[in-house]
């Protein structure tokens, strides 16, 4: 049993790995398709990745996001993203969960689903993700900003690459470089803080983040 029950209307931090610390990301297609996926099995209604599929048969050029909205019915998302962050080997997501079991419902799927793609592309079997995904509960909004500039810029806290210009997390959209973002929604962390004190913030957290982590190998080390 889950430690942490997940209750709808509240946040919270998700996160998981590869089995044996693997790459979950072979190229650029995983990531797309991992994103892709993110989109497409948020809601009540199961198969829209299937549909998806399908339809791009004919019309390959529409988006997961413009094909959601071609439905005529009112979309039910099962969670709101408000951060993410696609590292090689594991992932970060800040998410609020809208529906009961919404969370659960949305990770079981989207783990399935991926994994299912992965091993049939790579020709390997069982499991691809650390067990279970972890859940920890965001009990304030000063939580959720800490932890929104945490998985923002965890690429840049593992060294992968600076957190503002890299492609798979949701800082430079933080930041302002992009209007929209097909995925997340930032108005709950923006609109408690100017966008300005968050960039600002977000720096700050991230370096005392990487000298944490720095601090950590040492230790493991002595």
């Amino acid at each position: 049993m889950r430690k942490t029950e997940l209750a709808k209307g509240e946040y919270y931090h998700v996160y998981n790995r590869g089995v044996d610390k693997r790459n979950i990301f072979g190229d650029e297609s995983d990531y797309w398709r991992f994103f892709h996926s993110l989109i497409l099995l948020n809601d009540v209604e199961d198969g829209l990745i299937d549909k998806y599929r399908n339809h791009c048969r004919s019309e390959k050029k529409v988006q997961p996001l413009e094909f959601r909205r071609l439905s005529l019915r009112q979309e039910r998302p099962l969670v709101d993203f408000i951060a993410y962050c696609l590292n090689p080997n594991h992932y970060h997501f800040i998410i609020q969960q809208l529906e009961e079991s919404g969370i659960k419902n949305f990770m079981h799927r989207m783990g399935t689903s991926y994994t299912m793609y992965f091993n049939k592309k790579y020709d390997r079997n069982g499991s691809l993700f650390q067990g279970p995904f972890k859940a920890a509960h965001i009990k304030d909004n000063g939580k959720l900003f800490y932890l929104t500039t945490y998985v923002n810029c965890n690429s840049e806290i593992h060294g992968i690459a600076p957190a503002e210009n890299y492609k798979w997390s949701s800082q430079s959209f933080y930041l302002g470089k992009y209007k929209r973002n097909p995925l997340c929604d930032s108005n709950p962390v923006i609109k408690e803080f100017r966008s300005s004190h968050y960039a600002g913030q977000a720096k700050t957290n991230t370096k005392y983040f990487k000298e944490k982590k720095e601090d950590e190998k040492k230790s493991f080390l002595e």
